[in-house]
């Protein structure tokens, strides 16, 4: 299989007289986790839509190898569907039954949700929701997970829970990640790579790479280089980030 399932060639998306990106070029790496972070409005949802193959770019090329699954920030799930019935959504390609009943099995066993597969997404907790959605987009063979601001909707510590399970789940299960976000702390506390962009058009402003494996600190002196280095590359004032953090000392 190509190492790189994801490459993207001066891909530029304009609407009328408005361009939402312009020229991003960007490889991506087999079982890579990207964080794409940038200005409020600056294309970050485009260049999203883009990548799933639900928008296509007015200019440059895409090449994408393997199956694609999108997690949103909220509302992904049918509500008229149990938690299991959510999840078996994503087993469809398989046509063995028996298999597909081991790994919904498995699936709900490996989310800890054993004592809610007959309860409806109403019943649910935010980060429980997140759960399910998590353990349908990793179900069956898909290859890439494009996550559009998945955790945004969800309080703080819920927040912080879930991006341990989110950790916990892609050590089990590799899958390449493309997650947008606006929270410059969680795109360094996950990604291999941070992106951040500028405002619309959006163009690379540049790349940061994080060693650190994880899970990681928030207070880590990597972890707090890189989001200052962040702030300082889009303009930001250090204020803007969420004291919770540093109060907090979370181990994600």
């Amino acid at each position: 299989m190509n190492d790189k399932p994801l490459i993207l060639r001066n891909i530029s998306r304009i609407y009328g007289s408005v361009t939402a990106i312009a020229e991003i070029t960007l490889e991506v790496h087999r079982h890579e986790f990207i964080a794409i972070v940038g200005p409020s409005g600056c294309g970050k949802s485009t260049l999203l839509n883009i990548l799933s193959g639900s928008d296509k770019p007015t200019s440059g090329s895409l090449s994408r190898e393997g199956d694609v699954r999108m997690i949103y920030q909220e509302g992904g799930l049918f509500p008229w569907l149990t938690v299991s019935e959510n999840i078996a959504m994503g087993l469809r390609q398989n046509p063995n039954s028996s298999e597909r009943a081991a790994q919904l099995e498995d699936l709900i066993r490996f989310i800890q949700l054993e004592d809610f597969t007959d309860q409806y997404p109403h019943k649910l907790s935010g980060g429980m929701r997140q759960r399910v959605e998590l353990a349908r987009a990793l179900a069956g063979r898909v290859d890439l997970l494009l996550m559009d601001e998945p955790f945004s909707a969800l309080d703080y510590l819920t927040r912080l829970r879930m991006r341990q399970e989110l950790v916990r789940m892609l050590k089990e299960r590799p899958r390449t990640v493309i997650f947008v976000t606006h929270d410059i702390e969680e795109a360094v506390q996950l990604a291999d790579r941070v992106i951040v962009l500028t405002e619309r058009p959006a163009r690379i402003r540049c790349e940061l790479k994080v060693t650190l494996p994880r899970p990681r600190s928030l207070t880590h002196p990597e972890v707090v280089s890189a989001v200052h280095h962040i702030v300082s590359e889009m303009g930001l004032e250090e204020t803007l980030l969420e004291p919770e953090a540093l109060e907090h000392n979370q181990i994600v």
